[in-house]
């Protein structure tokens, strides 16, 4: 088995193992590999640092070590919603119950709620979902 470091044309970065080499270009040849992240057909090798094992544990890896699939698309994530929408704060009950009654702009919003607020605002129809993040701004 190889583990290769790839990347795809979006620049996201993942790890994959392999039988063989030969196996890899085969599956590269045939566009059967794809993006952990995007699913993009338009995967190479990426560079990468040659694997030597010592006595560290995996706590001690540096930080700029490559984010997994997932944290990525976490962060891509992430950064869409902050992009695209208005951060409302412990306005979000209101803002969201007035946005869906019409008395407020129709605009995309985010922000905090307790979870009982939220099943509430559920019950009446105002649809709403939890974020996988925390945000890292607050409002005065």
């Amino acid at each position: 088995m190889i583990q290769y470091s790839l990347r795809c044309e979006s620049d996201h970065r993942f790890d994959s193992w392999f039988q063989s080499a030969d196996a890899f270009e085969k599956l590269q040849k045939s566009r059967l590999i794809s993006c952990a992240v995007c699913g993009s057909i338009s995967v190479e090798k990426a560079i990468m640092a040659p694997r030597v094992n010592h006595a560290t544990s995996k706590a001690e890896r540096p930080l700029s070590a490559a984010k997994s699939p997932a944290e990525q698309a976490m962060a891509e994530f992430r950064k869409h919603i902050e992009a695209n929408s208005d951060y409302v704060g412990s306005d979000f009950v209101r803002e969201a119950r007035a946005i869906h009654d019409g008395d407020a702009p129709d605009r995309p919003i985010w922000g905090e709620a307790r979870d009982d607020e939220a099943k509430k605002l559920i019950e009446d129809g105002v649809p709403v979902a939890p974020l996988p993040f925390l945000p890292t701004r607050k409002t005065n």
